[in-house]
């Protein structure tokens, strides 16, 4: 391992960036998981005065939540995957046909970074001759390894952290006693959330009062909601 790559590694130990495209996935996941598959649990079990439906009902939430979620994910970031292979291709066309031009883009943009006309220029020049393609793509096009697009990986992560935040629901739905069921998982769910929302703060270095404050709003907004549904139709199922 050389320098240049040790560098680097300490400098992203002490930032949190790198972390974003998997973190965002990851919580994601998990609180949709957690959120969806409690908010149709106690829609069900404020309607219902047995066990059984409100089982099938967050079970079959978690299911058809975590395909949908992967496949969602999938889909997105295999579109935005595709936007920038695209812009990948057409500059290296462009590098073939113009190469004067665009290397007096590339100065210009660092020149509007606040390098001077000339230093701009020198830097372009050197970067030019070591690896054009990857310039442009870095500065041109904004596209690095951080925040690269990984379709499979997206996916796999989406669907799998919702897996995981929709299991704590269904784990309560089996277990807690019928009656009353909905506000045991409204409680259950609310802990779960504030956990992670406390979690990926800390993993992601930004302040836990506001992501525990966001995330119990929203998520009683949300099980409320559902809750008010069960109970003004109050259909007794089972």
């Amino acid at each position: 391992m050389n320098k240049e790559t040790l560098e680097t590694d300490d400098y992203l130990a002490n930032h949190y960036i790198h972390k974003s495209n998997w973190l965002r996935a990851a919580v994601l996941g998990a609180n949709d998981g957690i959120l969806s598959t409690a908010s149709i649990a106690i829609g069900v079990a404020a309607a219902s005065a047995s066990r059984e439906p409100v089982v099938l009902a967050a079970l079959a939430g978690l299911v058809a939540g975590a395909l949908s979620m992967a496949a969602g994910e999938y889909v997105s970031v295999s579109s935005q995957t595709d936007v920038e292979t695209a812009d990948i291709e057409r500059e290296k066309e462009e590098l073939i046909d113009m190469p004067e031009l665009e290397l007096q883009r590339l100065a210009e943009i660092y020149e509007k970074r606040g390098l001077q006309k000339e230093t701009a220029m020198t830097v372009a020049k050197e970067l030019s001759e070591k690896d054009a393609l990857a310039a442009h793509i870095r500065d041109e096009l904004g596209i690095n390894e951080i925040n690269r697009a990984n379709p499979i990986q997206a996916a796999l992560a989406s669907g799998a952290a919702f897996t995981a935040g929709g299991i704590l629901p269904l784990i309560v739905t089996l277990f807690f006693p019928v009656k009353n069921m909905e506000y045991a998982l409204y409680t259950s769910a609310l802990f779960f959330l504030i956990v992670l929302g406390a979690l990926a703060a800390k993993t992601g270095g930004s302040s836990i009062n506001k992501a525990v404050i966001r995330i119990t709003f929203w998520g009683t907004v949300a099980m409320g909601l559902t809750a008010l549904v069960g109970y003004l139709f109050n259909v007794q199922v089972g």
